[in-house]
């Protein structure tokens, strides 16, 4: 616990240091891993929208399974080992930190509202009562809102309208996404932060978060489906007219793939993830039949021999597994009734993605264009860090550099709970109506 000691005295030390512009911070945990990000404020480009870091680090997680925190002790220490290592590279210390994660069975929720206008440009005013319109509209008991996005405006017949402000108009029309998490999932988050000895910032959903790294504005504005594979979930978000329109999760991910390997072939786990790794393959290869693997037997006889299996039947157990996975991954997709463009692409993130074959039956399953998708906005990275498993911890610098704005901030939203039982005057007020509404539902 030493090292979380020494956290708590950091942080303590930092509260001095209020008035400086602060370090950003993002925190990706993971079931495989938990890594930290950290960029200066000075570290954003905004003339070709980059961002250079300053600090990266990253450890194998501890206390998290299936993108749930299971043993609270070994996950508050991996997050307070993942940012140590950061600030060593960085030479800076963090404060707080923003997380992103695709566990707490993340969805989404569409809603929109309409109000009048006056004979008068529209102003920020107008906004904010046609955004506390849609948000009167939203019940999510149990459930944590963590995005609250404009998917589109509209003035009038006139759709698709970005920013409707100083247009003229009868009535102004606002469609808006929610992203919700469950609420218990969410006071654990916190609380394990915290534990850490570091500011909770809020969270980021990680299949929007990969989007924002890895997608190009065209892709947003032309339709794509941006799938994060990670070892505890598979996460998926999807874009049209440049918005994100739905969001939905998996609880199934890599370390499935690894615990079938692992019983399939009578191995341990780590013999199973470094044989999927070395050998691993979603789809046929020459000579598979004839190519041999071997395997480290499960406990610590010295006599056993290694486990020997042909490469096929490695292939048979992973292949049906991420067929299934995407399979259904597709039809929730088909379910949900979420306008999917016909010409929409799909880009592969997370470290599961990387295993050979995933794109090819990403393929064969959805039937449209696939590639795999980096952090592209980080051209800096090592290449150790620089894979398609960072794009979540890149798309938090991102989101917080370049947006896109979101009606009430992560901040907000992570503090709700705290502020409900306060008395405020200002139901009077749009913003005034939207407030309440964040202490009466949240």
């Amino acid at each position: 616990m030493s090292r979380l000691e020494d956290r708590r005295e950091a942080r303590d030390g930092l509260k001095a240091l209020a008035g400086r512009p602060p370090v950003v911070a993002a925190l990706d945990l993971g079931a495989a891993k938990v890594t930290c990000f950290i960029m200066k404020p000075g570290g954003i480009n905004r003339e070709d929208r980059t961002l250079h870091t300053v600090g990266v680090g990253h450890v194998q997680s501890r206390g998290v399974r299936g993108g749930s925190i299971v043993n609270m002790d070994e996950a508050a220490d991996a997050i307070a080992l993942a940012v140590e290592r950061a600030e060593t590279v960085a030479g800076v210390r963090v404060q707080g930190v923003t997380v992103t994660t695709a566990g707490g069975q993340l969805a989404s929720h569409r809603v929109s509202a309409q109000v009048s206008l006056g004979a008068r440009p529209i102003s920020d005013g107008d906004l904010s009562r046609a955004i506390a319109a849609a948000l009167a509209q939203v019940r999510l008991p149990g459930r944590r809102p963590i995005h609250l996005l404009p998917v589109a405006w509209s003035v009038d017949a006139q759709r698709g309208v970005r920013d409707p402000r100083s247009m003229f108009g009868r009535q102004l029309g606002l469609e808006l996404v929610v992203v919700s998490i469950s609420e218990t999932v969410f006071q654990t988050l916190q609380y394990c932060v915290e534990r850490a000895h570091l500011e909770f910032q809020g969270v980021v959903a990680a299949p929007f978060a990969s989007a924002l790294a890895s997608l190009e504005d065209d892709e947003m504005d032309l339709g794509c489906i941006c799938v994060d594979m990670g070892g505890g979930s598979t996460s998926v978000a999807v874009f049209s007219n440049g918005a994100l329109v739905h969001v939905d999760s998996l609880a199934v991910g890599g370390g499935h793939v690894t615990a079938d390997i692992a019983r399939g072939l009578s191995t341990s786990m780590a013999g199973a993830e470094r044989i999927k790794t070395l050998h691993g393959s979603a789809i046929a290869s020459a000579n598979e039949d004839r190519e041999m693997i071997e395997a480290p037997p499960r406990g610590d006889d010295p006599g056993a021999g290694p486990v020997v299996a042909p490469r096929s039947l490695l292939k048979g157990i992973i292949a049906p597994r991420v067929e299934e996975t995407l399979e259904l991954l597709r039809e929730r997709l088909k379910a949900s009734g979420v306008p999917v463009e016909p010409g929409a692409g799909l880009v592969l993130t997370g470290g599961a993605s990387q295993l050979a074959g995933v794109r090819e039956v990403a393929v064969r399953v959805f039937d449209r264009p696939v590639r795999l998708g980096r952090p592209r906005r980080v051209p800096h990275l090592a290449d150790a860090a620089s894979g398609p498993a960072f794009c979540a911890a890149a798309g938090v610098l991102q989101r917080a550099a370049f947006g896109p704005r979101e009606v009430v901030t992560l901040r907000t939203l992570a503090g709700a709970k705290a502020r409900a039982s306060q008395t405020q005057n200002s139901h009077a007020t749009p913003l005034g109506r939207a407030a309440a509404w964040l202490r009466e539902n949240l």
